[in-house]
């Protein structure tokens, strides 16, 4: 080579093109299948990443309604946790009221008949202090809730489905009837 024709060349603007830079048509769509590939990967991470959120989500929402119920429970519980007791009572209530309905009440009982008189309505303070009570009955409206109809009559002075007449008394303990009360119905 002559030297005018190296410095033909030197003068010939050079362009270097590089391997890693230059943009050709098949590396082009590999880029863009690489970066659908990605949007794709992308997309089903944030799908199974909200698939574990709503999921957590339940769990959380289950473990607080499983931790109410167990409170409403334990309430529940220790609210009622007299029940077997009172209706193990039942019947002795029921004969105090039986000899208190007697009338054969004479001088050589009386004290006897105090002494009782005495001993039920103590009884009877510590059961209601526990939360028992009486069922209301006579001249109150029938109610299938808290009252069993063992009997159907038509009395003047009774409008329908008035009681007439307890049979046997009703309680209830706190908000939950144990034994309902016995009683006549008007027709």
């Amino acid at each position: 080579m002559n030297e005018k024709e190296e410095s033909d060349l030197q003068e010939e603007e050079v362009e270097i093109i590089d391997p890693d830079t230059e943009d050709t048509p098949s590396d082009s769509a590999d880029e863009d299948v690489e970066a659908s590939e990605s949007q794709e990967e992308i997309e089903a991470l944030q799908a199974e990443l909200e698939a574990w959120q709503n999921k957590a989500q339940r769990v959380q929402a289950d473990y607080d309604n499983f931790r109410k119920r167990s409170r409403s429970e334990k309430e529940a519980a220790a609210q009622f946790r007299s029940q077997p007791l009172m209706e193990a009572l039942l019947p002795v209530l029921d004969n105090f009221s039986r000899a208190f309905d007697t009338e054969g009440q004479n001088s050589s009982n009386e004290g006897l008949y105090k002494g009782m008189e005495m001993v039920y309505r103590q009884f009877w303070e510590s059961l209601e202090s526990e939360g028992l009570e009486e069922i209301p009955t006579e001249g109150e409206t029938f109610d299938p809730n808290v009252h069993q109809a063992v009997m159907q009559v038509e009395e003047e002075g009774f409008e329908p489905n008035q009681i007439v007449e307890e049979l046997q008394k009703g309680y209830k303990l706190k908000t939950r009837v144990i034994r309902p009360a016995m009683v006549k119905v008007n027709a």
